[in-house]
Formats: C-alpha cells, sequence, structure tokens
C-alpha cells in the first residue's frame, strides 16, 4: 500500500482496519485520490446521520468497504465519499459548476459521478413516496427500475447506489434500528433486481435476506430454524461435493469447471411460494453447477453424477433435448448422498452458459416473471444495456489479476440460469454503444411514464390522458415554466397545465416546429381535427338538407326514415353527402314525390321477379339487373362491393339500385323493413372498371407503419382514395379505400399487408 495512507488517526470510522480494506488493490494513484477524498469529508460529515438515522461518515466508510470487495476504482470509491457531502459544501446550490471547489480538487470524473448519484438518491426518493395509486404494481416498478438505469451512464453510479442501500439494511440489523416497512419493501422492488440484472449476486442476496427479515420476521426466523444446518456446514458440505464431482470428471478425462453454494433465506421461501412447496420438498437447497464444452459431455457428466450419488425420482429435467419456451437449454437432476442430504445439479455448455446468462433466458428474466416461466420480453434497447453492463462487471473473469477477491460459487439453486460469481468489478468510465430509444419522467404524484425519446410536454398530456392532450396549454418541469417544445429528458418531473375546455392547435401537427414527437400523439390530434371536421360538415349538410325540405314543405319527415330511402344508412352519412356535394338536393323532391308502395302481400315477393332472366347491357358500375332493362345502378358505399362479392340490388326512390354485398348489414336493416324492394343482380362484363373497397388495418403504432403500408400499395400499383385513422394506447386502426378491379387484386394486397411485423389486414 502507498505509504500516503498512513495517518496517526485511527479513530473508527476510519481507522487502520478500515484503511487496509478501503486501499486494497489501488495504485498510489489511486491511493492518493482516496486518501484526499477521506480528508476532504472528514471533518465536514462528523456528526451528521443520513436520513435512516445512521451515522454519514460510518455510512460512507462501510460503501467504501464494499465497493472495495467488488474491486472498483479509485475515482468510484472516492466518489461514494463525497456524494455524502451536503450540497452547499460542493459549490453554489450544489450544482457543479465550474467555480466549486470539488470540480477544481477532484476534476469533471469524479464531480459527474457524484451529481449522477446524488439524482439517483432524488429519483429514488420521490418513487418511494409515490402517492398515486396508478404508480402501483409491478408495471410501475419496472419502469422506475428501468429509469434508474438509464439516469445512470455510468455503471459505477448504480454501484455505488446498491452499496449504499445495502450498508443502510446492514445498519438496521446491526444497530437493532426498526427498518421502515416502505424502505424494505422499496429495496426489494427497486434494487434487488437491479443487482440481480446486473448480475451482483454478492449483493441482491444479501439485500433480499435483509430486506425480508425486516418485511417477514416471523418467517424469516422460521425458515432459518428449519434449516438443520447452519450456513458454514452447509457451504462446507459444497465444498466436499465439488472436490468429489471434479476429481470423478478429471479421471473421465472431461473438461468441466464445477462450482456451487446453498441457497438463501430468501430464495428458499420465493420459491415455496411461487411453487407451492412445502420446505420438505425442496431439494435444491444446495446446488452444483457444470460447464462442459459439449452436448456430448453433459451427458457424461450426468452419468457420472448419478454414479457418484443416488438419482431422485421425478426430479430430473431434459432442458437440452427440450428447450424451455424463452430458449433456455441445461440438464437439471436431483440427487442425494449417503447420508440423506438432497442436492441440484445443473449441466450446460459453455454456449448454454453464456445464452443463460446474457440471452433470452436469462436469470432475471424468468424468475422475476414467477410463475409464467419467464416469457416475459423486455424493450430491446433496454436489453442491451442490461447485457452491457453485465459484460462490463465480468469482463475481467478471466484475467486472474492479482488482489481479485477470493472465488466464491456461484450457483444459487432453483434452475438459476444467470447470476454469474463476481470476483472483480471492472468499474471503469464507460457507456453503452447505442442511444437510448426511450425515456422515463414522472408525475407529480411519482409515477413513472415511459415515452419515446425526444417527447415534449404534450406528447407527456396525451399518453396520460387524450382529453388532457387536448386542454395542454403549457407546463412545468422540475416546478419551472417551460416552452410546449421542451425536449424532456429521464428523471423529470412534469406538471400539466391545461384550460377547462378547447382543443389542440394546428401547429402541434407540424414536424418542423417540434410540438409532437410521438407518433401516437399526432394520431390523436389528427383525429381530433378529423372529429371536428366530420361534426361540421355534418351540421353544413343538416342545414341544407333541412332549407331544402323547408322549400317542399316537408318539415315533419322522419330523416332517418328518408336517409334509408335516398340509400344512405343513417342520416349523418346523407348530411355528409350532401355537403360535400356528392349528392343532390332535387333528389329528396324526387324521393318524396313517389307513389306510394302497395301494401306487401303476405308472403313477401320482389318487386321484380326473376321470371325471365334476361341479361341487359352492364352500366358503369357493371352490374346486370336481372329482367329489367336500362335501371340506374350504383355502388353503396356502406360495404363497397367489387368482383367477385355476391351480391345483391335494393331499389331505391329516385336513385335506382343500390348494390350491396349479400353480407352487408346495412343491406339486411333495409330488407327487413321492405322486402318487397329486394332485387336480383349479377356482376356483368366489368372490362378495366375499377371499384373502392375499404381495407381495415389494426397495427402497433410506430413512426414507420405509414410509409411500409404505402409501399405495399405502391409496390402492387394500387390507388389508395381515402385514408381513415385512429389510435390509442400505442394501437393504430387505419381504414384504406382502394381502387381495384377483382377479388383477385384485394387478396394480393391483404397478403401482402399481413406479412408487415405487426400489421393485421382484413376487409371491412
Amino acid at each position: 500500500m502507498s505509504p500516503i495512507v498512513s495517518s496517526d488517526d485511527d479513530s473508527p470510522p476510519f481507522d487502520a482496519d478500515w484503511r487496509a480494506r478501503a486501499f486494497a488493490g489501488l495504485d498510489e494513484a489511486g491511493a492518493d485520490l482516496l486518501w484526499r477524498a477521506l480528508r476532504w469529508v472528514r471533518e465536514p460529515l462528523a456528526g451528521l446521520r443520513a436520513s435512516t438515522g445512521e451515522p454519514l461518515a460510518g455510512h460512507g466508510a462501510a460503501v467504501v468497504g464494499i465497493l472495495a470487495e467488488l474491486g472498483t476504482d479509485a475515482v468510484t470509491r472516492a466518489s461514494a465519499l463525497l456524494t455524502l457531502l451536503p450540497p452547499q459544501a460542493s459549490g453554489p446550490e450544489g450544482r457543479g459548476g465550474a467555480s466549486d471547489p470539488l470540480l477544481k480538487a477532484f476534476g469533471a470524473e469524479v464531480m459527474s459521478l457524484v451529481q449522477g448519484t446524488r439524482a439517483l438518491l432524488r429519483l429514488g426518493n420521490l418513487a418511494g413516496q409515490s402517492s398515486d395509486s396508478a404508480a402501483a404494481g409491478g408495471d410501475q416498478k419496472e419502469k422506475q427500475r428501468k429509469m434508474l438505469l438509464a439516469m445512470a451512464a455510468d455503471l459505477r453510479i448504480v454501484l455505488m447506489r446498491l452499496g449504499s442501500r445495502l450498508q443502510s439494511l446492514r445498519w438496521y440489523a446491526g444497530s437493532r434500528t426498526p427498518c421502515p416497512p416502505e424502505f424494505a419493501r422499496e429495496t426489494m422492488e427497486l434494487y434487488t433486481p437491479l443487482a440481480n440484472r446486473l448480475g451482483i449476486w454478492q449483493l441482491k442476496w444479501e439485500m433480499e435476506d435483509l430486506a425480508f427479515r425486516f418485511l417477514e420476521p416471523e418467517t424469516y426466523k422460521d425458515i432459518a430454524r428449519r434449516l438443520e444446518e447452519k450456513r458454514k456446514e452447509r457451504e462446507a458440505f459444497i465444498e466436499d461435493t465439488v472436490g468429489q464431482l471434479q476429481a470423478a470428471l478429471r479421471d473421465a478425462h472431461i473438461a468441466a469447471e464445477v462450482s456451487g453454494r446453498p441457497k438463501h433465506i430468501y430464495s428458499i421461501w420465493n420459491k415455496m411460494r411461487i411453487k407451492h412447496l412445502d420446505f420438505d420438498r425442496l431439494f435444491d437447497l444446495r446446488a452444483l453447477r457444470v460447464i462442459v464444452d459439449d452436448e456430448r459431455a453433459c451427458y457424461a457428466a450426468l452419468a457420472i453424477v448419478h454414479a457418484l450419488w443416488t438419482p431422485v425420482s421425478d426430479e430430473f429435467d431434459d432442458y437440452i433435448a427440450r428447450p424451455k419456451p424463452n430458449g433456455y437449454r441445461s440438464l437439471h437432476t436431483v440427487v442425494s448422498d449417503a447420508q440423506g442430504r438432497s442436492f441440484e445439479v445443473q449441466i450446460r455448455t459453455h454456449e448454454m452458459h453464456q445464452f443463460a446468462e446474457y440471452g433470452m433466458a436469462a436469470h432475471w428474466r424468468y424468475k422475476e416473471a414467477g410463475a409464467r416461466g419467464g416469457q416475459q420480453v423486455a424493450a430491446g434497447g433496454y436489453d442491451r444495456k442490461i447485457a452491457w453492463m453485465r459484460q462490463l462487471l465480468a469482463w475481467d473473469r478471466d484475467e486472474g489479476a492479482a488482489g481479485a477477491s477470493a472465488s466464491v460459487p456461484a450457483v444459487e439453486g432453483e434452475a438459476d440460469a444467470g447470476t454469474p460469481p463476481v470476483r472483480r468489478s471492472a468499474a471503469g468510465p464507460a457507456s453503452p454503444s447505442a442511444g437510448d430509444e426511450h425515456i422515463y419522467v414522472m408525475t407529480p404524484q411519482a409515477r413513472v411514464i415511459e415515452l419515446p425519446a425526444g417527447s415534449t410536454p404534450v406528447d407527456f398530456a396525451y399518453y396520460l390522458h387524450t382529453d388532457l392532450g387536448h386542454r395542454c396549454r403549457g407546463a412545468r418541469v422540475d416546478g419551472q415554466m417551460v416552452p410546449l417544445l421542451t425536449r424532456l429528458a429521464t428523471g423529470q418531473t412534469v406538471e400539466i397545465i391545461a384550460a377547462k375546455s378547447g382543443g389542440p392547435s394546428r401547429d402541434w401537427l407540424n414536424p418542423q416546429l417540434g410540438f409532437l414527437a410521438s407518433p401516437r400523439s399526432r394520431a390523436k390530434v389528427r383525429a381530433w381535427f378529423n372529429a371536428v371536421e366530420l361534426q361540421q360538415r355534418i351540421s353544413q349538410g343538416q342545414a341544407l338538407v333541412e332549407k331544402e325540405l323547408q322549400r317542399l314543405g316537408k318539415t315533419a319527415i322522419n330523416l332517418e326514415q328518408l336517409a334509408q330511402q335516398l340509400g344512405f344508412a343513417r342520416a349523418d352519412d346523407l348530411y355528409v353527402a350532401a355537403a360535400k356535394e356528392e349528392f343532390s338536393l332535387r333528389q329528396i323532391d324526387h324521393a318524396l314525390n313517389q307513389p306510394a308502395q302497395a301494401a306487401a302481400e303476405p308472403a313477401a315477393r320482389p318487386a321484380y321477379p326473376n321470371v325471365q332472366a334476361r341479361e341487359v347491357p352492364a352500366g358503369k358500375s357493371g352490374v346486370l339487373v336481372v329482367g329489367v332493362d336500362s335501371l340506374m345502378t350504383q355502388l353503396a358505399r356502406c360495404c363497397r362491393p367489387a368482383p367477385p362479392d355476391e351480391i345483391v340490388g335494393f331499389v331505391t326512390r329516385g336513385r335506382g339500385v343500390s348494390i350491396h354485398r349479400r353480407d352487408c348489414p346495412s343491406y339486411a336493416a333495409l330488407v327487413e323493413r321492405q322486402r318487397e324492394r329486394a332485387i336480383a343482380v349479377d356482376w356483368g362484363d366489368t372490362g378495366d372498371t375499377v371499384y373502392p373497397v375499404d381495407i381495415s388495418i389494426r397495427a402497433n403504432d410506430s413512426a414507420s407503419l405509414l410509409r411500409d403500408i404505402s409501399e405495399v400499395f405502391a409496390r402492387l400499383r394500387l390507388s389508395v382514395v381515402g385514408v381513415n385513422t385512429q389510435s390509442r394506447r400505442s394501437l393504430a386502426h387505419m381504414i384504406f379505400t382502394v381502387e381495384v378491379k377483382n377479388g383477385e387484386q384485394i387478396g394480393r394486397a391483404l397478403a401482402a399487408l399481413n406479412e408487415l411485423p405487426g400489421v393485421s389486414a382484413s376487409r371491412q
């Protein structure tokens, strides 16, 4: 150790024993940095206590010791001490400005770690104080974990927070101070999953056991009493068993890595709870893991295990021949020794082990999923960051570096597919290669909201509620008023200022202004304006129709019946057609002046019976009316028939025959009231006639969705004449009106659309 760390002051907590642990493995420059940090904080921390009641000086010393055991660098250990300083002790307002004495004394790297750790601490406090009922539940806790990781651009920040949390739990246990249930629960919900996903099992199992001890003291004590051996004795059993198996594998010339460790109290309880097992049915309180070169060696090692110890019936699983749904592969068997002590053995290849560690079957994926067997899948960018962090933690396992902590067996049992034995942590500065695709911000009630990167307060408002987005007029971010086009960042708290009524601005749809980054938000704004425009057309058309009826002296007429008489399913459809000048108001006069139809006969029959089928020349629609010459036909907009659909006709007043698909609900409703108007029709020579058809598309909303769909129509040379889109909860519903010549083109279009990822297309 460098002589610079020597001191005559051996008072706790920074005594000689602590310095021996804290400075272990550091070179002279690293020891000098840590020593300067120690001198910097010793006096300011004297007499101060953390929110838990623990003396801050003792807390900092213990955290540095934990980080030293993980093999972190001097910058991390020094930053862990400096983070404990009150904000005013690190510069004006604690913001780390250019004049900050901490920045001048220790440099930008240390300052970055200190600020990042304080930010995580603030977020943890806000999450723990959540008062929003919507913020409860597994989904919110998962988003909080993602937010904590997203805030930690440097892995060392996460390590410092985990070390600090573990020390707080140790202090509660050692001082016999009652631990608040909220503190222990937060540890279980946020910090142990982070340690687990990063593979830092040394911190994970101890935090789990301590938090479980405070949350369920009676259950903890009961399981502790029922363990027939002390921990040291069980670890001695594992060590002896590992030695026997290693010797047998060497004799069989099988190259293998064998490791193991006993299960911890929380792990025992968790398995009993998830799998509904009694304590006596737990065979994997002790477990071994064997890693070999190939599959053939897996089965050879299995034979040796069964030769050394007695297999337990019904406790063998071959996940190599029959992998789990998530792709996990391994051999699991339970055996017992001569004294009847049962233990589990897992056997896999290096490739299988790597997949279990960093692939879809990683330990945290199925163990935290509970009884679902780990079929939950996280976002790709988040997975990459997790894998990067875990690999960074374990990168130097093969280096054999001097000063590394002693090797500790790594297997926890219960088919643990991924808790790597971290001997040292390479906690140097690094960052993920790929940019984050999402940000995580909070409501004032500490509910975590996941948004696309680049989102604004308007996107945030639309995520909370569509109506809130429409009425959004301002926003506060971390208590400060900001423009609506401000780009949000992970960790910020956002409060929306909304008007009592009103709607969005058309400027929000202008991509150059940058008010909206989320396709979901843009779709909601477009839907609002489409709804407003539709209502305006309905009001305009209704005024035109009513004015025409006043002119004709027919104001008492039922408008719904009039619309159906004119071939429309609803009165609103008539109004829209009138407003868009797609319908002549003169047809109303023609329809009302038609002579009343004769009363229906007891056995209703078509007005134009098919007594002599003679085909007449097809009109513009390409439809033949059986038995009638020169009768005007039109294709109904409600079902948009196209060859070779089975079609039927309905005789309207003043508009000829309306052609419907046979399965059209509107046609069924019309015929039910006026069966005598039904008429037989068929397709004639359609030639080059094109027919508009509606295609319904449901898909996950994305920035490239509309482009991908448009490329399909362009490739098939189909003309799009109308589009209607809606989006809700990231799901898009689009109706495209395209012109086709026949059903074959419709089939090709549907097949091509359904090949797009996440797209479901069908004929409307």
